[in-house]
């Protein structure tokens, strides 16, 4: 769409395509030390999940090797792993936690 500006000059407006942002998946990876019912409570404290969601997530994680927590844009994903990571190490427990682009 053109419109004429008041000096006689053509002004055509453009349309930007924003594209959204990326989004990353937060992953907890499994190990034989962090005890089932702390992996519970994490997920709980930081993802805000119900306890049988919570649950369901961590036993994937024992079974599977790893499990989603969440999908996020990459700043909130990074604040999610490093309060994880913190938690974990607050209470001495080696539980890690990654975020890949989904």
């Amino acid at each position: 769409m053109a419109a004429q500006g008041s000096d006689g000059t053509i002004l055509e407006t453009t349309r930007a395509r924003v594209k959204p942002p990326p989004l990353f998946k937060v992953l907890l990876l499994n190990d034989d030390y962090t005890p089932m019912d702390f992996v519970v409570a994490v997920l709980q404290s930081v993802f805000a999940m119900t306890r049988e969601r919570a649950t369901q997530v961590m036993l994937k994680v024992h079974h599977e090797g790893m499990g989603v927590c969440g999908v996020y844009p990459r700043d909130l994903a990074e604040s999610k792993v490093e309060q994880v990571l913190a938690f974990a190490r607050k209470h001495q427990h080696p539980l890690q936690c990654v975020m890949e682009e989904n």
